[in-house]
């Protein structure tokens, strides 16, 4: 299926191709703080439909993941990290999903406060 999502402005806007079978519910410093759901996508899955580098990233703890967010409305849906294979991944904010019923979807608690 083919999801569209963007920022609260729209300035960021993007696409993603999959089923989302679950939503992770991280505890960790930033994912509680911004009250995250997110779904992690293979980077071929998804595509960026305004400008790359058209927003600010932030890094915490290790830096391995880039969290991107809006300059304009401070909204941030998605991130670049990588597998645990190593491939890259797209982690999607399904908050920032259009007409996504999250209470339909799976959600699954992830310890990050102990990584």
């Amino acid at each position: 299926m083919l999801y569209k999502g963007s920022c609260h402005c729209g300035k960021i806007a993007f696409e993603v191709e999959g089923e989302i079978d679950q939503a992770m519910d991280c505890n960790c410093s930033h994912c509680s703080r911004k009250g995250y759901r997110l779904w992690f996508a293979p980077a071929a899955s998804f595509k960026l439909k305004s400008a790359e580098g058209d927003y600010g990233v932030y890094h915490f703890n290790r830096h391995a993941i880039d969290h991107h967010f809006c300059t304009v409305c401070g909204c941030a849906p998605f991130a670049w990290g990588k597998s645990p294979n190593g491939d890259k991944t797209a982690a999607i904010n399904l908050r920032c999903i259009e007409d996504l019923d999250l209470s339909t979807i799976k959600t699954v608690q992830v310890d990050g406060r102990s990584f």
